[in-house]
């Protein structure tokens, strides 16, 4: 049976909860605010605050600035929490 184009697949789900509860992790790891990652990563706050829920889909260039804000590696924001 074919999956309907607007129902989320559960790995895609899951990818974007993962590298959300990462991103998280890292930004408070190194004491930054939701605030100030934006600022540093020029998205907006709440922008922020969803990609931390995993309720949004992002861009890879979007991954990539967050990756360069948080001064990680990619293993740490793809990979398991």
């Amino acid at each position: 049976m074919r999956q309907s184009l607007h129902r989320p697949l559960p790995l895609i789900e899951a990818a974007k909860q993962r590298f959300g509860a990462n991103v998280r992790r890292e930004r408070m790891r190194r004491g930054i605010t939701q605030e100030r990652l934006a600022e540093a990563v020029e998205l907006n706050p709440r922008t922020v605050q969803k990609i931390e829920a995993g309720s949004v889909n992002i861009l890879l260039t979007t991954v990539l600035r967050i990756q360069r804000g948080l001064r990680c590696s990619w293993e740490k924001l793809l990979g398991r929490p």
